[in-house]
């Protein structure tokens, strides 16, 4: 098979034939139809994240269709089409994993990071941890769903009940949990970098009622903000945008350094939280709700070997919705 590969921090991906891999117990073979260009990829490949398997196959938000079964594995067919997301292994039986949350489990590994992920033809996947893909979204318009649809989904629960959402960045995250916002009856104040146009006119086409600059204050006081850009410094414009009582929601895996900001922004009961990863659940929830709003994502497609160009492209904030590779 072919796969882009990266070697070391802030290295570019190099393209390379790799022997294809065979499922050992429990794991399934899946021959990839398309992966999306997550954000988190960037944070790999820029070295943000700081403890990748080296060298690493990127890439998990994985479609594709089951090539090959190893022994003991009962949950799929080949042939079946099946999605791989961020989580790829969890211990199972420490306090975070028989409480409900695996996501915080301190064993977890991780695909695209740990576990070769899915730029490449191939990808190899334990059967516990990936999810049946039904219906007819096509394999590049469904590839988001995997990691931001999920991101942004399990955000949204995090923001709590609130109908008055502020989303601090407009990329490929957002323009997904936009969607179940809406679906949910909730209202969406987009904010973007103040010279994005594009990003704010896309907000609103998906239906967001305000858009505007980040820095710009929220025309009226929030119930709940979720940052979805890696940018510290939005933290204390999204406290100053909600109302007492009010949560900040910081989406990211990585972030710039947070500034200092006077306490009479968090006082009143206003809360800073974070959200770690993802569990299976969030995805059965999620890919269970996906079809009935319906979700139609905007995606952007790569070849495989422009691998390179979509992470610029992500980097220099050149897309609106999101990359996908298609081997």
């Amino acid at each position: 098979m072919h796969a882009m590969v990266l070697d070391g921090p802030g290295a570019k991906l190099v393209r390379r034939a790799l022997p294809r891999p065979k499922p050992g117990p429990g794991q399934v073979l899946v021959k990839v139809a398309a992966c999306g260009v997550c954000r988190t990829d960037l944070h790999v490949v820029d070295g943000e994240l700081t403890e990748p398997k080296l060298p690493i196959i990127p890439g998990h938000e994985i479609v594709g269709r089951v090539a090959a079964l190893g022994a003991d594995v009962s949950r799929f067919r080949e042939g079946e089409r099946v999605g791989i997301p961020w989580l790829g292994f969890t211990c199972g039986t420490c306090d975070a994993c028989t409480a409900g949350r695996e996501n915080l489990c301190d064993e977890a590994r991780f695909t695209g990071y740990q576990i070769d992920g899915g730029y490449a033809d191939y990808a190899l996947v334990d059967q516990r941890y990936c999810f049946a893909l039904p219906g007819t979204m096509s394999d590049a318009d469904a590839a988001p769903l995997l990691c931001a649809g999920l991101i942004g989904y399990r955000a949204l629960v995090k923001a709590g009940d609130g109908k008055k959402l502020g989303f601090y960045g407009f990329g490929a995250a957002a323009h997904i949990a936009i969607q179940v916002a809406r679906y949910q009856g909730r209202s969406v104040y987009a904010f973007t970098r103040a010279s994005d146009g594009e990003a704010q006119d896309f907000a609103r086409s998906l239906g967001a009622v305000w858009a505007g600059a980040s820095e710009d204050p929220a025309p009226e006081a929030l119930d709940a903000a979720i940052i979805f850009a890696p940018v510290g410094s939005l933290v204390p414009d999204a406290l100053r945008a909600v109302r007492p009582g009010g949560r900040v929601v910081c989406a990211g895996i990585h972030m710039s350094d947070i500034p200092s900001f006077p306490y009479d922004i968090l006082w009143r009961e206003r809360e800073l939280v974070s959200v770690a990863n993802l569990t299976r659940r969030d995805g059965e929830e999620f890919l269970a709700l996906a079809p009935k709003i319906p979700i139609e994502t905007t995606v952007q497609p790569y070849r495989l070997a422009d691998a390179n160009r979509a992470l610029d492209d992500l980097r220099g904030g050149r897309l609106h919705g999101a990359a996908v590779l298609i081997p």
